[in-house]
């Protein structure tokens, strides 16, 4: 994790200066009036340049949010994925009186489920009500895992749009300025400055719709596995519970 976001920092420095240096390059240019015959055609990146010093802490805002996302969603992948034979395979090893196969089958499954099935399995042997308060702690550690950095989405969800509509108001507070210095008051000026200004609140709102969802698709993840551990929780406590394990569980 610290050396992929290392890399990614990196690109977004770099992207950053680029950003920035474009920004002051094409604040000194002075723009030549196109013939309105012609409509004027420009690039994605050129279109975004133009939206001005907000930008560049919206364009960090993205990159932090993608690697959150992918981070997540990648951990998440890897320690929900549930295997349907894990009961089985703990019940087998039980009703064979051997617990430490039984811990071995859970360390191999690497997964939030074998870990809270594991501190069960240790407890065999001292009261249900012991065993069940170890599982349900176990799985608040691994829920703790899963919402690691959650938050940092839903803070981007609401900073990035705020950003982008201060940008937009810094813009227009500019373009009125420049009228009242200037007494040049052109619908084609102000339209002209208020699109450009415009981008700041689009890019503000797009990279605040993608923290927004991300955050609640991911805890939606998050929240099925709650739902699945607790059923397994339950499960697992009636397998130990039965006569037939040789367990003396109370």
């Amino acid at each position: 994790m610290n050396k992929r976001f290392k890399h990614v920092l990196t690109l977004a420095v770099v992207f950053t200066a680029t950003l920035a240096f474009s920004q002051i390059e094409a604040s000194g240019t002075t723009p030549v009036p196109a013939p309105t015959s012609v409509t004027e055609e420009m690039s994605a990146l050129e279109f975004l340049m133009k939206g001005g010093f907000f930008l560049i802490p919206i364009a960090l805002l993205l990159f932090y949010t993608l690697v959150v996302i992918i981070e997540k969603y990648r951990y998440l992948s890897r320690v929900t994925k549930y295997n349907k034979n894990i009961l089985q395979d703990i019940k087998q090893n039980l009703e064979a009186g051997n617990v430490q196969a039984a811990v071995e089958s859970l360390n191999r499954d690497n997964t939030a489920y074998a870990s809270v099935l594991k501190e069960g399995v240790l407890t065999i042997g001292r009261p249900i009500s012991e065993v069940e308060s170890n599982m349900d702690k176990m799985a608040n550690i691994e829920i703790g895992k899963m919402e690691k950095n959650m938050g940092h989405l839903g803070l981007i969800a609401g900073i990035a749009p705020t950003l982008g509509f201060i940008g937009t108001i810094a813009g227009v507070i500019k373009i009125f300025y420049s009228i009242s210095v200037t007494e040049n008051v052109s619908i084609g000026n102000i339209s002209g400055g208020l699109y450009e200004k415009m981008i700041s609140s689009g890019s503000g709102l797009i990279v605040g719709i993608i923290a927004y969802a991300a955050y609640h698709i991911l805890n939606g993840i998050i929240d099925a596995y709650l739902l699945k551990i607790q059923q397994l929780n339950l499960d697992f406590v009636n397998l130990i519970q039965r006569p037939d394990n040789g367990n003396k569980t109370k």
